[in-house]
């Protein structure tokens, strides 16, 4: 699936051994998209011309050319990845310390909204903590959103409920949180964040 850091776009993919990795989302070939491509075994194959990388990046078989071993030098850049609590965290650059670490909270569902953060805390009425979520309770059940900064006025906003949800809270906690997204929208056009 395509996925976006502050280095650029991704190719999010899990092998069929059920490693997830995080490769750019260009194929050197032609320049395709790789998360329009396909994943086979333990590769990430182009959708284009079917050529195949590992998990490390390197170019593992070219469809058109079945004899040849593909030289190292055939690669896409990778980033590190690592799932802690059902979210799948990739690293920037190197890496100093593992993920945060939210107890009890398993996550619902992740969109994007076309506002900064200010306007995301202006819609929901609360402040991020120091913890990096932003909580707020909604049909008197707390939801917590974790934002991620994307693109200019854009965020990535990660829905986590707390492990016991029922399907009912879950359900209503997914349309809060649409709610929120489309006021943060109406704030960051208006200009009042």
């Amino acid at each position: 699936m395509p996925a976006r850091t502050p280095a650029g776009s991704i190719a999010l993919w899990r092998s069929e051994a059920g490693r997830a990795s995080a490769s750019a989302d260009r194929c050197p070939h032609r320049g395709m998209r790789l998360s329009h491509g396909f994943v086979r075994g333990e590769a990430l194959s182009c959708i284009y011309h079917g050529w195949s990388y590992a998990q490390a990046g390197h170019c593992l078989r070219i469809p058109a050319h079945p004899g040849l071993i593909p030289p190292q030098t055939i690669r896409v850049a990778t980033q590190q990845v690592e799932e802690s609590g059902g979210v799948i965290w990739v690293a920037v650059g190197e890496r100093d310390d593992g993920p945060p670490r939210f107890q009890g909270l398993l996550p619902l569902r992740s969109l994007t909204a076309d506002a900064g953060i200010a306007a995301i805390e202006a819609a929901a009425g609360e402040k991020t903590g120091a913890d990096g979520l932003l909580r707020t309770a909604r049909h008197s059940k707390e939801m917590s959103l974790l934002l991620v900064a994307q693109a200019q006025a854009q965020t990535l906003v990660h829905v986590l409920l707390n492990g016991d949800a029922t399907p009912c809270e879950r359900i209503l906690a997914s349309r809060a949180a649409e709610t929120v997204r489309r006021v943060a929208e109406d704030v960051e056009t208006k200009g009042l964040a």
